[in-house]
């Protein structure tokens, strides 16, 4: 997807120069905005395939941009942070980010996660794009819809995915690598913290009581499994 549209959302006039320079030359087409409120009325007026947002901004927050962005779209969101911290990586995808480059990084770095965050994780084969019904909970590949008790919930692409993958292989229980290598790429394996933030949003829109999971259950040490009867034909 290099010719993909990004959103460079960043105070600083000397950074949104060099991003723009850099991610321009691999052929992505670039708009900026130097506040959350000017990155949110782009937004409105325009599709954009992927966000670049610093977190520490004057005004509105990029975490408070993050999560006004996540409200109304799926766009794929990196944030971008001085810190490096166990908590400030967990509040960035708290708020909605699927992916967090601490600064300052090479563009090469920069360049491989938003490759990642662009891909489309191949969910269904052509001959495999079967609807999963686990009771009252309905996961549909094709319009990657989810419905519970026959309401629709919306989840991210990220956490479409990994649900989707979870439950693909229900009653399995998939280690932490291998998750995050077929969710987020292969460059990618020790980012545990992504896993336990998504998984615990997925919880909170599928989940009867998800401090208590019926579905999605962890394995300690290990990684996650989809709890699941018999598959049932919708």
């Amino acid at each position: 997807m290099n010719n993909a549209r990004i959103l460079v959302v960043d105070d600083e006039p000397q950074i949104r120069r060099v991003m723009r320079t850099g991610l321009t030359a691999q052929g992505y087409f670039i708009d900026d905005a130097k506040s959350g409120d000017e990155a949110l009325g782009k937004l409105r007026q325009a599709r954009f395939d992927l966000v670049l947002l610093d977190v520490n901004m004057p005004g509105m927050s990029g975490l408070e941009t993050c999560r006004e962005i996540r409200a109304v779209s799926d766009v794929a969101i990196i944030m971008l942070t001085v810190r490096n911290s166990e908590n400030d990586k967990i509040a960035a995808l708290d708020a909605g980010a699927d992916d967090y480059v601490t600064k300052p990084f090479s563009m090469p770095e920069l360049w491989a996660r938003i490759r990642a965050n662009l891909r489309r994780v191949p969910l269904a084969s052509a001959t495999n794009t079967q609807v999963l019904v686990f009771d009252q909970l309905e996961i549909n590949p094709a319009s990657r819809q989810v419905l519970v008790g026959g309401r629709a919930v919306r989840l991210t692409p990220k956490e479409f995915d990994l649900l989707y993958y979870l439950a693909s292989n229900a009653n399995t229980a998939i280690t932490h690598g291998k998750l995050l290598q077929t969710i987020w790429g292969p460059d990618y394996g020790n980012e545990v913290e992504y896993l336990h933030v998504f998984i615990n949003q997925i919880r909170k829109k599928i989940e009867e009581n998800p401090s208590k999971p019926r579905f999605l259950i962890t394995e300690p040490r290990v990684g996650y499994r989809f709890a699941a009867p018999p598959l049932v034909n919708p």
